[in-house]
């Protein structure tokens, strides 16, 4: 049995769940998710916690699921509840990001802008034409949103130019010897 899958998920105030046939629904200020639970994982709703059990006799890899469910349903309720965010800085001389609506624009020293539509339920925010905010109520959309947007102009090792999460290191790699022998 998961250590994880034991912990009571606690249903923060303002947040809605509503369980039925095997779907959660979690509704708060931020947005609706929901999640379909795998066959032999059971949750239920109990003194302001969801309790997440499994039951291997239905299906052999449920408790190889409970504490991935557990934890996906954790954070939907934190997401819904107060949300998720990646920062992004954006380095290089002429390097900047400005949002269109709902696009989001790069320059990033290639011949052309590059465009990145946002996914529904993300937003972005440019700061200083070099820093983005992206956040969202999916935890997993706002991961694979910011690492899309990383994906354009990754940062290169030697002078560090392109776009990197703020809290990211970028190990640095020493350039040619110029005259070496």
């Amino acid at each position: 049995m998961s250590r994880v899958g034991k912990m009571p998920v606690k249903v923060l105030s303002g947040v809605k769940v509503d369980i039925k046939d095997g779907l959660i629904k979690v509704d708060g200020p931020k947005g609706k998710l929901s999640y379909q639970i795998p066959r032999g994982v059971e949750a239920k709703v109990a003194d302001g916690a969801i309790l997440v059990t499994c039951n291997p006799a239905i299906a052999g890899n449920a408790s190889a699921l409970h504490g991935l469910s557990r934890t996906l349903i954790h954070n939907m309720v934190h997401g819904v509840h107060t949300g998720f965010t990646k920062e992004l800085d954006i380095v290089g001389v002429g390097y900047r990001a400005a949002m269109k609506g709902q696009v989001l624009s790069m320059t990033l020293g290639y011949s052309h802008a590059v465009d990145f539509e946002l996914p529904a339920g993300i937003t972005a925010k440019v700061e200083n034409n070099t820093h983005l905010v992206v956040s969202g109520a999916d935890k997993m959309l706002v991961g694979m949103a910011a690492a899309k947007i990383r994906g354009f102009k990754a940062p290169e090792p030697y002078q560090g130019k392109g776009i990197k999460y703020t809290n990211e290191h970028i190990i640095r790699k020493q350039g040619k010897a110029a005259g070496a022998k």
